[in-house]
């Protein structure tokens, strides 16, 4: 039997279904599991699914030295692509704003230029002395404080008084480097996470991503440090904690002169970490990774067969066990290459941070590998600065300090800008250009070839405010179950045209919130189809799921589509294509023309479906969504993540899906 022929069989026995459901009162759930954890199961599966390959090709590369060698410089090329574009080199204007004599060491407070007008915080460590000695890069963790914070200070302190030269670097987002501040230096988002997930969105409008921008801050730091006439330049070293650590593994991976490094309290999203404790903030996310199967252990295996020191907590809440994983990887590379000897684990019985005992490893480990000295470290009592002492600003902010700074939130939008005056003008060319970037985003959707066919499910049917309402499950292979409600005009005609309507708060809203428009289309010979597009409506992630300082209402979801390279936009144009299909097969509403309505998160795929899809005759919105270049002008808007193509900016933006659209497209409420 051929999809019309079941659907229309379907579609036959509404009426009954109907009557002998009038008594039950059912709700406009349709799905009969846990239907929230619907679409991040789907996505995990999906991830599952892309790294399965990566076991095979990590047991053939731990097989010889060129199978590891293979492996290394194939991961640290996907890397590089994932990262994004990089900034041409600049004068640092460099300069140095104060001096702290302390016993044995000199902190000299430095600002320096990573791109024109942006402007870096950091310390200098000196060791008192003459002769050069090794450099080394200390990368922060989340603290507000940064630099300034106490365990970063004791870790810079041990080094210098050991021999090492240690800058000591702010973070965008941290110390005096927040990058969304008021005119008083004031921060607008509620702490350096936050932020760092906002810019990380803005920036992959753009086909930029924060972990590279952090990542160029980091690589003009090494410039920094190697204009110094105390740097051994052929001795240069980088270490950090927590998201500082993730840095670290950034920075080694792709920076050659990086001769040894440490990482403390490790963590990136692999596999199993976004299984467990799901996304992290935005200077860790890197879209497509996921795609590209970069996994924990794959930065470290970058820096093989250099020295590297693990440190780990065995309580902290990075899980040790996926810690001893990757260390365990990442040895394979490291033996095939003859240098198993040059990867090594510290563990203590503690938590998160760099606490004193890995402080001690962490010295104790570059004093090896740049003095040739295997002696045990001990760190006496040491005394540390005060935030203010530190400070390297006369405010305690760049976005006060300098009338020039540039944000990198005035970065982004200034980019936009610029790329606003190149993009396509006429409706044939943004046409064009939309489907060129939606075969890259996911090429199946607007394929010739994709699947045509869709399996449906025929549950009971639902009266409510004097409706009828027949319930289905639409399948289609390698996409989540969809739940539908189905209203078709009284009597036997043929509906003059059905309306998709794709509401943010899905079918349930509509029906709670608008029966009487529902009615009314029934009334004027049109068949009403109630969709929750995935993560909508009963698929939604639940509030409890999401930390509130991401500033997004699915940001679990839609971090898990990013990392993957198929971001929510898209997937849920793919189920607009499920209706599709749905209504131009099944009886009595084939051949009927199709009109979309749309709300809040359904607004994007549905421009997008009415753009490339010429049969959808009609979208109306309730309101028309603010432009992608609108929400950088304001960076702290919320559940931005639920709109965001990694690049678009460089393609299009919603304006120019307005314009394609035309006559066809209509804003406002329908009377």
């Amino acid at each position: 039997m051929g999809t019309r022929a079941k659907i229309g069989l379907f579609l036959g026995l509404m009426v009954l279904a109907g009557r002998a459901a009038q008594a039950q009162q059912p709700g406009p759930n349709v799905l009969d599991w846990k239907a929230p954890t619907t679409l991040t199961t789907y996505l995990l599966q999906q991830l599952h699914a892309q790294y399965a390959p990566r076991a095979a090709e990590l047991d053939r590369a731990a097989q010889s030295a060129a199978g590891a060698l293979a492996y290394r410089d194939s991961v640290r090329a996907r890397f590089r692509r994932v990262l994004g574009p990089l900034p041409a080199r600049t004068p640092l204007r460099a300069q140095v704003t104060g001096k702290l004599q302390r016993m044995g060491f000199q902190i000299e407070k430095i600002i320096y230029e990573s791109t024109p007008h942006h402007h870096v915080t950091a310390n200098l460590y000196v060791p008192a002395g003459k002769g050069r000695k090794p450099g080394v890069l200390l990368f922060c963790g989340h603290e507000q404080e940064s630099k300034a914070t106490v365990s970063y200070q004791k870790t810079a302190i041990l080094l210098a008084q050991h021999g090492f030269v240690v800058l000591v670097v702010d973070p965008i987002s941290q110390g005096e480097r927040m990058q969304l501040t008021d005119a008083a230096g004031q921060p607008l988002a509620r702490g350096g996470t936050t932020e760092h997930t906002l810019l990380n969105a803005d920036a992959t409008l753009l086909g930029h991503t924060t972990p590279g921008e952090e990542f160029w801050d980091n690589a003009r730091s090494l410039d920094y440090l190697l204009t110094r006439p105390e740097v051994d330049t052929a001795r240069l070293g980088c270490l950090g904690n927590s998201g500082g650590a993730t840095q670290t593994a950034y920075f080694m991976a792709l920076e050659p002169r990086m001769k040894v490094a440490a990482l403390c309290s490790y963590v990136a999203s692999g596999e199993k970490n976004l299984e467990l404790t799901g996304p992290a903030d935005g200077c860790v996310q890197l879209p497509g990774a996921g795609r590209a199967r970069l996994d924990i252990a794959d930065w470290p295996i970058m820096f093989a067969p250099k020295p590297l020191l693990i440190l780990a907590g065995r309580y902290d809440f990075v899980d040790y066990t996926q810690i001893e994983a990757a260390t365990a990887e990442t040895r394979r590379i490291y033996t095939a290459l003859g240098k198993p000897g040059q990867l090594d684990l510290f563990t203590y019985d503690d938590g998160h941070g760099i606490s004193q005992p890995k402080r001690e490893a962490a010295v104790a480990w570059f004093r090896r590998w740049f003095y040739g000295d295997a002696a045990p470290v001990r760190e006496g009592n040491v005394a540390v600065s005060t935030t203010k002492e530190l400070q390297c600003t006369a405010t305690g902010q760049v976005n006060t300090a300098f009338k020039d700074e540039a944000s990198l939130a005035s970065q982004h939008l200034a980019e936009a800008q610029r790329l606003a005056a190149r993009r396509p003008a006429t409706a044939a060319e943004i046409l064009a250009t939309v489907q060129q970037q939606q075969r890259s985003y996911a090429p199946a959707i607007i394929s010739d070839s994709r699947p045509t066919q869709v399996e449906i499910q025929r549950l009971d049917t639902l009266c409510r405010a004097g409706l009828t309402l027949q319930k289905f499950v639409l399948r289609r292979p390698g996409e989540p179950p969809l739940p539908v409600l189905l209203a078709l005009p009284a009597g036997s005609a043929r509906p003059t045209k059905v309306i998709i309507w794709l509401a943010d708060g899905g079918k349930a809203a509509v029906l709670d919130s608008s029966a009487a428009q529902v009615q009314a289309y029934l009334q004027q010979g049109t068949a009403v189809l109630l969709a929750d597009l995935r993560g909508l409506g009963e698929t939604a992630d639940p509030t409890a799921a999401i930390d509130p300082k991401y500033y997004n209402r699915e940001y679990r979801n839609a971090l898990l589509a990013l990392h993957e390279g198929r971001p929510l936009p898209i997937q849920r144009l793919a189920d607009i294509d499920i209706l599709r299909v749905f209504v131009h097969n099944a009886d009595p509403l084939a051949g009927a023309p199709v009109e979309l309505r749309a709300s809040g998160r359904a607004v994007v795929p549905a421009m997008h479906a009415a753009v490339l899809w010429a049969d959808i005759m009609k979208l109306t919105l309730d309101k028309m969504p603010p432009s992608y270049q609108q929400l950088l002008a304001q960076p702290t808007t919320k559940n931005v993540y639920s709109e965001v193509l990694p690049g678009v900016l460089r393609h299009y933006d919603l304006p120019d899906l307005q314009q394609a659209l035309g006559s066809r497209l209509v804003v406002g409420k329908t009377p």
